[in-house]
């Protein structure tokens, strides 16, 4: 392996995981005008921001937040929690009924990746409170205070929050990559296509869905089978890609678990498993907001004590916490 000083490192096994990035200059303006979710100092802006917005609303103006998913966007997951936590929050900062909230998605459902059971639920919490969402709705320019969408409508904001299309974080130019720069791999082992010991898990692959839970099971995969390769052992752990995650909205949290499969199709490019039954589960209840809070403290546990995400008492006592309450309170 050549490094950018020079120096070239010997290897048995390469695993490459420098992840993914944003890349907002794709989208004319949005870089300039809209907040992006991407670093800490872009959240801590977010949060003056929205600040901001608040002591404007305190004063008797009106103000419209706008939140937009852009094309080519890999996990618009974190962007609904947002959208739900600040409509929570300015609830609870007694400015509701003076900001509007629109969403806007490229996605043609809400949260595609994770099925029609999470669209239901962004749905039905829309609707509830009073957030204007619209899918299929492609941003195309962002302008100071007003942005425009594919088709060529306009829509004016006051504050606009966007998250950016993504793109691997560095692109290696000895590898297969798709063209954004993601690495071609093997679904189950997470080799790279034609380099068989060379491993690309988590966002800097091509899995097409970016997210932290599925990034964790593909490095054990990874582990598992570099593991096998050098004690002559089966490799037994593969990569199976079934989705877990809670969305945090503040008063309540949404929990979801969902096996997906590939579909070729890059305007859908995953789904809902046809056969998942009941390990396709969804469920809203205040209570999912403790399980979050277990996932946060289980963690860094683990990682800080070198041990693998799924394996161990750790991981036995926190599944049978999580799938009691998944049988509660999933749908």
């Amino acid at each position: 392996m050549a490094c950018d000083d020079g120096a070239s490192l010997p290897y048995d096994h390469l695993v490459v995981a420098t992840g993914a990035a944003m890349r907002p200059e794709e989208i004319p303006g949005l870089r300039e005008h809209a907040c992006t979710i991407w670093t800490i100092d872009e959240m801590r802006e977010l949060g003056t921001r929205l600040d901001d917005m608040v002591a404007r609303a305190k004063r008797g103006e009106r103000q419209k937040a706008l939140l937009a998913v852009s094309p080519n966007n890999k996990c618009a997951g974190p962007l609904y929690e947002i959208v739900f936590m600040m409509e929570t929050w300015l609830r609870r900062q007694g400015v509701r009924d003076m900001v509007d909230i629109a969403y806007r998605t490229f996605e043609q459902s809400f949260i595609q990746a994770f099925g029609p059971r999470l669209h239901e639920v962004v749905t039905r919490e829309f609707a509830e409170r009073g957030i204007d969402g619209r899918t299929e709705a492609s941003l195309a320019e962002a302008r100071q205070g007003e942005v425009v969408f594919a088709d060529g409508s306009v829509e004016p904001y006051d504050l606009l929050v966007a998250f950016p299309p993504y793109v691997s974080s560095t692109r290696y130019e000895s590898l297969p990559s798709d063209e954004r720069g993601f690495i071609q791999t093997e679904l189950a082992t997470r080799q790279v296509v034609g380099h068989p010991e060379v491993y690309a898990p988590g966002d800097a692959g091509d899995f097409p869905v970016k997210q932290a839970f599925l990034a964790f099971l593909q490095a054990d995969a990874t582990a598992d089978h570099i593991a096998a390769q050098v004690r002559g052992t089966s490799f037994e752990n593969a990569f199976d890609p079934v989705s877990m995650c809670v969305m945090e909205m503040f008063d309540k949290a949404t929990f979801a678990q969902v096996p997906l499969q590939l579909t070729g199709d890059p305007l859908r490019p995953v789904e809902v498993r046809p056969d998942a039954g009941d390990d396709y589960r969804v469920g809203v209840s205040p209570l999912w907001r403790l399980g979050k809070k277990m996932l946060g403290m289980y963690l860094p546990m683990r990682f800080s004590a070198g041990e693998p995400f799924h394996a161990g008492m750790a991981w036995q006592m926190m599944d049978v916490g999580l799938r009691g309450m998944r049988g509660v309170l999933a749908d």
